[in-house]
């Protein structure tokens, strides 16, 4: 193992085992470089590498500290890593959302208040049947943001919205060259809040695996 990920597995582990909680503050360099058997520089490239992916943060004159470590946080590393995906993955990021995001509208089928819903219908009001399809998009992606924020789960909401770059590309080219793609997406959108308003779970999960899938599988026929 390189020194530096020794260095990274060691402060990993004071974190996991509970010695260090979000927001404390880590010992000076030159006690926990002595308290982990590490060489300074090493430990140096540990909170560097680790600082990068959300797990401390270094304020400059006053020490490092772990972070939060709240899930959307610590996705953040996702969503920049997922942004440099190959073409021939999208289709791989469009399965995984195909998973995730029609339970999390299920879930918010029984959580997602009136009110929300109220504001959900009249953006899609305000859209009208012939935006623009960058204008499209911004909406879709809010509409479905919304929608899974209203499940709970900051996890699924944080993973969901990490996969949102590769699958938007895939989104905007399909806007720009599938015929019915703008009516299809608006009357699909009018479906699952339709299934969300009669706090119908199974048919929201339906409708949002059918709108996922409709794009999926127009990539896949393009390839």
């Amino acid at each position: 193992m390189a020194v530096t990920d020794e260095a990274i597995e060691k402060i990993k582990g004071m974190i996991v085992s509970g010695a260090l909680g979000p927001g404390d503050r880590l010992p000076k360099e030159s006690e926990l470089a002595t308290e982990l058997g590490l060489s300074r520089n090493s430990l140096r490239e540990a909170v560097r590498a680790l600082s990068l992916i959300r797990i401390l943060d270094v304020r400059q004159g006053d020490g490092t500290y772990v972070t939060s470590l709240d899930p959307q946080l610590l996705l953040e590393a996702m969503s920049f890593v997922v942004d440099f995906h190959r073409d021939d993955t999208v289709l791989e990021f469009l399965a995984v959302r195909r998973i995730l995001e029609p339970a999390a509208t299920a879930m918010a089928g029984s959580r997602i208040p009136e009110a929300e819903l109220e504001e959900l219908e009249a953006q899609l009001d305000a859209l009208g049947e012939q935006p623009s399809v960058e204008e499209l998009v911004a909406a879709d992606l809010e509409f479905h943001r919304r929608i899974v924020a209203a499940s709970g789960n900051s996890v699924l909401c944080s993973l969901l919205d990490g996969l949102s770059g590769p699958t938007t590309r895939a989104r905007v080219w399909r806007g720009l060259t599938q015929e019915d793609a703008v009516s299809r997406t608006l009357y699909e959108h009018r479906q699952i809040l339709g299934a969300l308003r009669a706090r119908d779970t199974e048919a929201a999960r339906s409708w949002s695996t059918v709108h996922i899938a409709s794009v999926e599988q127009w990539l896949r026929s393009t390839l």
